[in-house]
């Protein structure tokens, strides 16, 4: 069953937009409204950019050769960013936690079928990611 989340109280469906429109429409103007958890998002926002060609080159050794980033739909590349920031970055947040919240709010821009596949991707590269810094 698709649930349609509000954006303004989902904080990654926030991200998620912030994150398409720095690197897709180049939208100089971030700004992070009031929110309960604007702390967190800013964080996450700002990390990923930050770290772009890092979460970038780990994406690209954890999946492999044959898998071409360039070639997902540019709302699948921002989800896989910030959840690999998330998954480098935040080892208090277990990898289960990360992949549901992006996959929740997924669902306000993906298809079912997408979804279906964004899963088994978070979930590869969030064991691959947390086993290697283990």
């Amino acid at each position: 069953m698709r649930t349609h989340y509000n954006p303004k109280s989902n904080p990654r469906v926030i991200i998620i937009q912030k994150l398409y429109g720095k690197f897709y429409n180049e939208d100089d103007d971030l700004d992070f409204p009031k929110h309960r958890f604007k702390k967190f998002i800013k964080d996450i926002v700002l990390g990923t950019i930050e770290r772009n060609d890092l979460i970038l080159n780990e994406l690209n050794n954890k999946l492999g050769d044959e898998f071409v980033f360039e070639k997902l739909d540019k709302v699948f590349q921002t989800i896989l960013k910030a959840a690999t920031y998330e998954f480098m970055y935040k080892p208090n947040l277990s990898i289960n936690i990360i992949i549901n919240e992006y996959l929740n709010s997924s669902n306000f821009f993906l298809e079912d079928s997408q979804t279906k596949y964004l899963n088994a991707l978070l979930d590869n590269v969030g064991k691959k990611l947390r086993s290697h810094n283990a």
